[in-house]
């Protein structure tokens, strides 16, 4: 058994003292508590940490600008019939090369490109970061109106289209997808209506239970 200097309880002379070196190594290579330590009644302090696992690195490439979850599956399916359809129709005018009474042609195609650009641009604001940079009320507010005012001349377009189109095949694969590509629009916008419904039902309890407790009379 080893035994240092001092431990026969006797106060080592002035030359026996530890040197810095000493104090840090004990006898037999152990290393020796500080003073500060043994006075607290902790002589071993733990020297090791938790492993926090593996790091999860930044997302790369699209991941890390495209995010669809802030909608809900259904509003995704709709978004995405709302671009696939209007750019189908889109295409589908252009294809024809003559006609009759040509301005629901045009109309026609106007209102088609709108709505493809305006589809794109709200999908884009929804899956970017640009979302959380401007205000989600301001967005969802937009896209409530947008989408029924393109619903509503999307269907008002395919209706003059329909009585004024010459009947060839382009044309009428064009009022298919239009007709189709309304009642899309016009199915997100009665979604987000419910959506909107259903918010509201659910803050008139807590909007109830403030006044409540607004109006009660302070006991005497």
């Amino acid at each position: 058994m080893c035994e240092g200097p001092g431990s026969d309880g006797r106060l080592p002379a002035t030359g026996d003292f530890w040197s810095p070196r000493s104090q840090r190594r004990g006898c037999c290579g152990r290393r020796a508590p500080r003073p500060e330590a043994m006075e607290n009644g902790a002589v071993y302090s733990p020297t090791t940490e938790e492993d926090p696992g593996p790091a999860r690195g930044p997302r790369s490439g699209l991941a890390a600008y495209f995010f669809m979850g802030r909608l809900p599956l259904l509003r995704r399916v709709l978004k995405g019939l709302q671009l696939l359809l209007s750019l189908l129709a889109f295409i589908c005018e252009e294809v024809v090369s003559q006609c009759t009474l040509c301005g629901g042609l045009y109309f026609f195609e106007f209102v088609s490109c709108s709505a493809f650009l305006l589809s794109l641009l709200i999908l884009i604001v929804y899956c970017t970061p640009f979302y959380e940079r401007v205000d989600t009320t301001k967005v969802k507010s937009s896209d409530f109106y947008i989408t029924l005012g393109t619903g509503c001349v999307f269907l008002l377009a395919s209706i003059i289209f329909v009585s004024t189109h010459d009947r060839t095949s382009a044309e009428i694969a064009a009022i298919v997808f239009r007709f189709i590509a309304s009642f899309m629009f016009l199915l997100d916008f009665v979604t987000m209506l419910y959506e909107k419904r259903q918010e509201s039902q659910l803050r008139k309890p807590e909007n109830t239970t403030r006044a409540e407790a607004l109006t009660e009379p302070l006991n005497a």
